[in-house]
C-alpha cells in the first residue's frame, strides 16, 4: 500500500513540474515584458534624449557646449593664433597633468569623498622619482616606478584611515596636504630644485610620435569607438534590449572619427618656426591618456568593481546590504587617486624638466577637482564619468591658454575658471534636484 502511494506520488510530482513549466511558457509568451524592445526612430530618440536633459541627465553636455564656445570665441579673438599647429599642441602638453589628476579624483567624487593632498602627492611622487633617477642612478622605468608606488603608498594611507578609523577624508586629506608639503621640502631642501634631465622622462610632455604611428593610433582608435559602439547596438538588438536609434549611434562614432583626424592632422604638420627643424607629429603624453581613458572607462563601466564603485556612491547603506564591501571600495579609490596624482606629478615634472619643492602645490588640486566637476562629475557622489575628467580638463586649459594668448593678466583667469567652476557645480545641483523630482 505505501509502495504504490509513493509511486502514485512520484507520477503525479512530474506531471505537476510540467503544469508549471508549461503556465510558465505561456506567461512568458503573453507578458508584454518577454517581448523584444523595439528600435526607437531617430525622430523618437532625439525626443528621448531631450526628455533626459529636462530630467536633470545632462552629462557632459555643458561643458562640451562651453569648450565648443571657447575655442569659436578664441579664434574669433585671436584668428590664425589660437588654432595654430604649436598653440594646439601647447594647449595638449599643458592640459595633460590636470586632466591625469582629475581622472583620479573622479573615483574618489564618485563616492563623495575628497582628497585635498591629491596635488600635492603628485609634487612629492616626482620628487621621490628624481632622486631615484639623480641620486641612486636608477633607469626611467625604476624612477618612474618609485614615483608611482610612492602615489600608491599615500593612497593607501588615506584609504585606511578613512574607511578603517573613521576619520572623515576632508581631515585626513587636509593633514597630508600639509604633510607631503613638508616630506617634499626634506626631500629637495629649502630653495632647491631637482633637474630630471633622462630623455624618455623629458619625452613624456616634449616629444612626439613619428607621423606613421600617429596616424595608426588615429585609425585604431576610431575603429576601435566605432566597434564598440555598434558592437554594443547589435548586442542590444540581439538580445531584445532597449537601445538608441542606429542613426545616432553612427552619427556619435563618425564625430568621434572626425574629432581624432582633425586633431592629428594639425599635430602632423611642421610646428618648428625654423624649416630646418622637424617639430611635427602628436605629443607622448595624448596617447598616455588616450590609454588612461580606455582602460579606467572599461573599469568603470564595464566591470564589477566599477559597478560597485557606482553602488557605494549612490547609497553606501544599501551597498553594503547588497554584499559589496564599503570599506574596501573607500580605500581602493583613494589608492587609485593617489596613483594618478603620481603620474600626473612625473608628467608636469617632465614638461618643466625639474621638480620643486612646490610641486603640485598653490592651485593645482583646485583645477583638478574643477576639471572634473567642469566636466559633469557630482560633487554629491554617485554620478561621473573618466571622461569628464577630459573635458573639463581641456575646459580649463582653453581658458588659461586663449586668456593668455589675449594678454590678459593673470587675475581674470583665476576669476573665469572660479566662475566657469561655480556654474558647473549649480547645474550640477540643479540637475540632482531635478532627477530627484523625477523620481518621487
Amino acid at each position: 500500500m505505501t509502495t504504490s502511494q509513493n509511486d502514485g506520488a512520484t507520477a503525479a510530482a512530474p506531471t505537476e513540474r510540467e503544469r508549471i513549466a508549461e503556465l510558465a511558457r505561456a506567461t512568458a509568451t503573453t507578458s508584454p515584458l518577454a517581448e523584444p524592445a523595439r528600435e526607437p526612430t531617430l525622430r523618437e530618440g532625439l525626443e528621448a534624449y531631450v526628455r533626459r536633459l529636462r530630467g536633470g541627465d545632462i552629462g557632459s553636455l555643458p561643458a562640451v557646449l562651453g569648450l565648443i564656445a571657447l575655442f569659436v570665441l578664441f579664434s574669433a579673438l585671436r584668428p590664425g593664433t589660437f588654432l595654430s599647429p604649436i598653440n594646439i599642441a601647447n594647449l595638449l602638453v599643458q592640459a595633460s597633468s590636470i586632466i591625469v589628476l582629475a581622472m583620479g579624483l573622479v573615483f574618489v567624487l564618485l563616492l563623495g569623498e575628497i582628497d585635498l593632498s591629491a596635488g600635492v602627492a603628485g609634487g612629492t611622487a616626482a620628487a621621490v622619482m628624481a632622486l631615484v633617477l639623480n641620486d641612486v642612478g636608477g633607469p626611467w622605468y625604476l624612477s618612474i616606478l618609485g614615483g608611482l608606488v610612492a602615489g600608491l603608498v599615500i593612497g593607501t594611507l588615506i584609504g585606511l584611515m578613512v574607511s578603517r578609523i573613521g576619520i572623515p577624508s576632508f581631515v585626513v586629506t587636509l593633514a597630508f596636504f600639509l604633510a607631503l608639503q613638508g616630506i617634499t621640502l626634506r626631500l629637495i631642501g629649502e630653495g632647491g630644485t631637482i633637474p630630471v634631465r633622462d630623455d624618455v622622462i623629458v619625452g613624456i610632455a616634449n616629444s612626439n610620435l613619428a607621423l606613421w604611428l600617429g596616424w595608426t593610433l588615429t585609425a585604431v582608435a576610431a575603429v576601435g569607438y566605432a566597434a564598440l559602439t555598434v558592437g554594443g547596438w547589435l548586442r542590444k538588438r540581439r538580445l531584445g534590449l532597449n537601445r538608441e536609434n542606429l542613426v545616432i549611434v553612427v552619427v556619435r562614432a563618425v564625430a568621434v572619427a572626425a574629432v581624432l583626424v582633425v586633431i592629428t592632422a594639425v599635430l602632423s604638420q611642421n610646428r618648428a618656426r625654423v624649416q630646418t627643424v622637424d617639430l611635427s607629429g602628436v605629443p607622448w603624453s595624448v596617447p598616455i591618456i588616450a590609454v588612461l581613458l580606455v582602460v579606467l572607462s572599461f573599469v568603470l563601466g564595464r566591470t564589477a568593481y566599477g559597478r560597485h564603485v557606482y553602488a557605494v556612491g549612490g547609497n553606501a547603506e544599501a551597498a553594503r546590504r547588497a554584499g559589496i564591501n564599503v570599506r574596501n571600495i573607500r580605500v581602493s579609490v583613494f589608492m587609485i587617486g593617489s596613483t594618478l596624482a603620481a603620474l600626473s606629478g612625473i608628467i608636469e615634472a617632465s614638461r618643466l624638466n625639474s621638480v620643486a619643492p612646490g610641486s603640485g602645490g598653490g592651485n593645482t588640486l583646485l583645477l583638478g577637482v574643477g576639471a572634473a566637476v567642469i566636466g559633469g562629475t557630482s560633487l554629491f557622489g554617485g554620478k561621473g564619468r573618466v571622461t569628464d575628467a577630459v573635458i573639463g580638463g581641456l575646459v580649463i586649459a582653453t581658458i588659461a591658454n586663449g586668456l593668455g594668448l589675449l594678454g590678459q593678466p593673470a587675475y581674470v583667469n583665476f576669476l573665469v575658471t572660479g566662475i566657469v567652476l561655480l556654474l558647473a557645480a549649480s547645474v550640477d545641483a540643479i540637475s540632482r534636484r531635478r532627477r530627484a523630482s523625477a523620481t518621487t
